[in-house]
């Protein structure tokens, strides 16, 4: 193999292995669901996510869609996955809500399995709730041409 290949390797061995980080710290209960970002605050300081958005444009081929809807509430942990209640293959149709990508039923072997793979289970690590809120800190972003519109 050349060297170009074994870079893009190990840059995306790093990138799954920060993601299977992120997902062990969630299915150990290290992430709280009720600190979704921000659309406004409440004079409380109480996070206050509408139920239900317009889904936002994707701003790159492959980008995870966001989450058009308040997530508050929604267990996702090893035993459970709140997100298959409507998106999983047995309950699309009678929601109405986005199924599942085929690409979240292939495992790390890159074989198809008859249920969700383990390393796209907790759809928190790729998926966020989308809001509208400043950002953070500065972004001089710009989608792909064709792309965020």
């Amino acid at each position: 193999m050349n060297s170009t290949v074994l870079k893009k390797r190990g840059a995306l061995w790093a990138a799954l292995m920060s993601l299977a980080v992120a997902g062990f710290a969630f299915a150990a209960g290290d992430v709280d669901l009720s600190q979704s970002p921000e659309v406004s605050a409440t004079a409380e300081g109480q996070i206050n996510m509408p139920k239900q958005q317009e889904r936002m444009a994707l701003n790159y081929v492959n980008q995870p869609p966001m989450i058009p809807h308040s997530i508050d509430g929604y267990q996702v942990s090893k035993n459970t996955n709140r997100c298959l209640q409507c998106h999983g293959v047995e309950h699309y149709r009678t929601t109405g809500a986005p199924r599942i990508s085929p690409t979240h039923f292939i495992d790390s072997d890159g074989k198809v399995r008859g249920d969700v793979a383990p390393r796209r289970y907790f759809c928190l690590q790729c998926h966020v709730p989308q809001t509208d809120a400043a950002p953070i800190v500065g972004n001089n972003f710009e989608p792909l041409p064709g792309f965020g519109k």
